[in-house]
């Protein structure tokens, strides 16, 4: 079965914008477990089981990029969003592993 890679966005790209005004949403499919360890400012925790019931939360009509600890998660998650509607879901490319090596290295990843 073929499956289209899903929108993303760079680590660079997403410090730059949560600095901004027009900040996106960004949720944290990771447990509770991983997030006590490091998460990204602002980032709705919401783990990967829990986000089928949880979708009432998150707006459609802003940017949502998803975050896991390395990118696969956070990608499932992103499709399943794209699937429900919210077309301006992006997955964080490399997840965490990718945002301490690109623009925070002392974030530990759990």
């Amino acid at each position: 079965m073929f499956f289209r890679r899903v929108p993303e966005v760079d680590p660079r790209e997403l410090a730059e914008r949560l600095r901004g005004e027009d900040k996106p949403v960004v949720v944290d499919v990771r447990e509770p477990d991983e997030t006590a360890v490091s998460k990204l400012p602002e980032a709705l925790c919401i783990p990967m089981d829990s986000l089928p019931e949880r979708l009432a939360e998150l707006p459609k009509d802003r940017d949502i990029v998803l975050v896991c600890r390395s990118g696969a998660r956070s990608g499932a998650c992103t499709r399943f969003l794209i699937q429900n509607g919210f077309d301006r879901a992006r997955n964080l490319r490399g997840g965490m592993i990718g945002w301490s090596r690109a623009v925070d290295p002392k974030m530990p990843v759990a």
